[in-house]
């Protein structure tokens, strides 16, 4: 099975072909949506972050821009900082080089003489990058090249029934070819962490999936709260599911039946063709979603029972639901119907057809997300701003 994509200077493979505005803090984000608002074939995100945090949330702010500067869906990135924030304009840099070796232009508003002037500079920056990006003609390649991140939010009794199974499916069909599919949401794997373990590759995977679990636990508790005061939210339980292992139990299924081969901290980057892996990251979707992207993801597949209009800057997102009555009340968001597999349809069958989808978005199809025009996105943090 092949797709048709981007190969980049440092070996990777895109399915898009975007040229990356990269606010380095909030106080660059404003001017960032300026820039590509100017600049067709570009894009950018609010970065809420980049300044006045501790070590350990700048790091994961540093993880995220990084390896969204590094996703093979971007061509180059124009880094903008302000200045005199605490992810500096070499910091930024270094990191990104670290990951890749694709173009890269910078421009600090301070030091170019203000926004007006900031604005001019990244635009001339911009529209270049766009016009050598221009001239790149797609390859065919094998699905061996891709990494699907895999996502559920909004769920309901459906998710862990349909449309979370059949993700499951389309992962062991990613392993089976050599591709790489990650399983997420450490925080719903709690009450159903002793399940996936037993399908851990080694003892030392095995044993860092306790770890995430128990650490992100112990991180609530530090501040007083418990992870079960927020999830399942008001919308799963509104939804039908009544506990987080119940939960738990539906989002594991989106990694089907194959072993797991590494655990991955949040955004760090993911080694192609790993089969199956698992990324540490909260179950908030658009924070989920940045590390799987950052890790490298080219396309995620979100399943939403509830119905979720969510998308992301980086990497088109395929929408599921099991849920026949959202998929009707929310057919302008929602791509796959897996309600089927509720009511006697083939899981194979609906499998076939879900990496179908996946090879036409990976070679250009728009999901609605994407037509819609949907970009946000968040950074898990550790604490409080400083």
């Amino acid at each position: 099975m092949e797709f048709y994509g981007y190969r980049r200077p440092d070996g990777r493979v895109g399915v898009r072909n975007k040229v990356l505005i990269l606010p380095a803090s909030v106080c660059a984000s404003d001017t960032t949506r300026i820039i590509s608002q100017q600049v067709v074939g570009s894009v950018t995100f609010n970065n809420q972050q980049g300044c006045s945090q501790v070590g350990p949330d700048q790091q994961l702010t540093m993880d995220v821009m990084a390896g969204y500067a590094a996703n093979p869906n971007i061509y180059g990135t124009v880094v903008v900082s302000l200045g005199c924030e605490n992810c500096q304009m070499d910091l930024v840099v270094k990191a990104i080089a670290e990951r890749t070796n694709k173009p890269l232009q910078q421009v600090i508003i301070q030091e170019a003489g203000g926004t007006l002037k900031a604005i001019d500079k990244a635009v001339r920056f911009a529209k270049e990058m766009v016009a050598e990006a221009s001239l790149l003609q797609k390859e065919k390649f094998p699905i061996s090249e891709l990494i699907v991140g895999t996502e559920c939010g909004g769920s309901d009794p459906t998710s862990g029934l349909a449309a979370n199974v059949l993700i499951g499916q389309l992962s062991d069909l990613m392993v089976e070819n050599g591709g790489t599919s990650i399983l997420s949401e450490t925080t719903e794997f709690i009450g159903a962490e002793h399940i996936l373990a037993r399908r851990a590759a080694t003892p030392e995977v095995r044993d860092r999936i306790f770890d995430i679990v128990h650490r992100y636990e112990k991180a609530l508790q530090l501040v007083g709260e418990e992870v079960r005061e927020g999830n399942p939210s008001p919308g799963n339980k509104a939804g039908g599911l009544t506990t987080l292992e119940e939960k738990s139990l539906g989002c594991i299924h989106k990694g089907g039946h194959t072993p797991v081969m590494e655990v991955y901290d949040y955004a760090k980057q993911v080694t192609p063709k790993s089969g199956l892996v698992v990324m540490d990251t909260p179950g908030n979707d658009p924070s989920s979603v940045a590390a799987m992207v950052a890790g490298g993801a080219q396309v995620i597949v979100f399943s939403s029972g509830r119905g979720t209009p969510t998308g992301n800057p980086i990497a088109p997102v395929i929408k599921i639901t099991g849920n026949r009555i959202t998929y009707a009340n929310m057919i302008d968001n929602i791509d796959v119907d897996a309600s089927p597999l509720i009511y006697g349809g083939d899981l194979k069958d609906l499998g076939d057809e879900l990496m179908k989808l996946v090879v036409e978005v990976a070679s250009g199809k728009q999901t609605k997300a994407e037509s819609l025009g949907y970009t946000e996105m968040a950074i898990a943090r550790v604490c409080n701003y400083v």
